[in-house]
C-alpha cells in the first residue's frame, strides 16, 4: 500500500451543494461544504436549525443526491445506500408489529442475508437489552428503543455510522446515559462516526473534532479540535476547559437575524 493510499481519509466531502425545488421556490440547503474524516474518528456537526445538517448526513448515506460536489467513502463515490454505511435516525423507527429481535434483523431481510445472530446477541448484551428480544416497541421506553436502533445499525458491521440527532427526544438523564454508551461502544469498536446534534455540550463530550455550519445555506464555518482525554466521564462537563470549549463553539455559530417588518 502506498503512503498516499494509507493516508487517504475514510470519508471525504468535496464542495457539497444542495438545492431543493419546492412549491414556494428554490431552497439552497448546502453551499460548497467540505470535510475529511479519518478512519476511526468521531466527528460531530453542529449549527443553527435549518442549516442543512441533516441534508448533509443523508447525502453521506446516499439517500439524497447532491446538486454539485461529491462524497467519497474509501475513495469511492457515494451515490446510493451502501452496505458499509449504517444510519441511526432521530426516531428509533421500530415497526410496531415486529418484536425487538425482528426489528433488529430487518436490514438482513432486506439484503436477503442470514442475520448475524451472534453479533446481535453480543450487542444486545452490551447495551443492556438481553432478555428483551421478544418484546414489542410499545413495551419499551424511548431510551430502550434507541438502544435497539443502535444495535440494528451496528449489527450489519458497517465501516461508517451516521447518527442524526439520535438522542434529541430523550430526557436529560437518559441522554447522558446514551452519550456514555455510544462513547464506550465507539472506544470498543473504533467505528468511524459522524454525529449530528443541536447540543454543543453533547458534541464536545463525544467528538474528536466539531464541525460548525453556518446558517442556511450551510457552509463550513469553523472546525474545533477537542483535546479532552478519553474516556470522558460525565463530570468532565463541569471542568473549566470543557465549559470554555462549549462557549467558544457557541460563540462561533452565526444566526441570521429575523427580517425587520417594512416601514409603514
Amino acid at each position: 500500500m502506498s503512503a498516499a493510499t494509507a493516508k487517504r481519509p475514510k470519508l471525504t466531502v468535496e464542495d457539497a451543494s444542495k438545492f431543493y425545488d419546492t412549491p414556494t421556490g428554490r431552497t439552497h440547503a448546502l453551499d460548497r461544504f467540505s470535510m475529511d474524516v479519518q478512519d476511526g474518528e468521531f466527528i460531530c456537526v453542529v449549527g443553527p436549525s435549518g442549516c442543512g445538517k441533516s441534508t448533509l448526513l443523508w447525502s453521506m448515506a446516499g439517500l439524497h443526491a447532491l446538486s454539485s460536489g461529491r462524497i467519497l467513502l474509501d475513495g469511492e463515490p457515494v451515490t446510493k445506500p451502501s452496505p458499509q454505511i449504517a444510519m441511526v435516525f432521530q426516531e428509533a423507527n421500530m415497526l410496531p408489529w415486529r418484536s425487538l429481535q425482528k426489528n433488529i434483523e430487518l436490514p438482513f431481510e432486506i439484503r436477503r442475508q442470514a442475520p448475524a445472530r451472534d453479533r446481535i446477541g453480543r450487542l444486545l448484551e452490551r447495551v443492556g437489552l438481553a432478555g428483551f428480544e421478544g418484546k414489542y416497541p410499545r413495551e419499551l421506553s424511548g431510551g430502550m428503543q434507541q438502544r435497539a436502533s443502535i444495535v440494528r445499525a451496528l449489527s450489519v458491521d458497517p465501516s461508517l455510522l451516521l447518527m442524526d440527532e439520535p438522542f434529541g427526544a430523550l430526557d436529560a438523564f437518559t441522554r447522558d446515559e446514551m452519550n456514555l454508551l455510544i462513547e464506550e461502544i465507539w472506544l470498543e469498536t473504533k467505528k468511524t462516526i459522524v454525529f449530528i446534534t443541536h447540543s454543543i455540550p453533547e458534541a464536545v463530550f463525544l467528538a474528536d473534532r466539531v464541525y460548525v455550519m453556518s446558517a442556511r445555506p450551510g457552509r463550513l464555518s469553523k472546525v474545533f479540535d477537542i483535546d479532552i482525554p478519553r474516556p470522558r466521564p460525565l463530570e468532565v462537563q463541569a471542568a473549566p476547559h470543557f465549559v470554555e470549549l462549549v462557549a467558544e463553539i457557541k460563540g462561533s455559530i452565526e444566526h441570521k437575524a429575523p427580517a425587520r417588518p417594512a416601514a409603514a
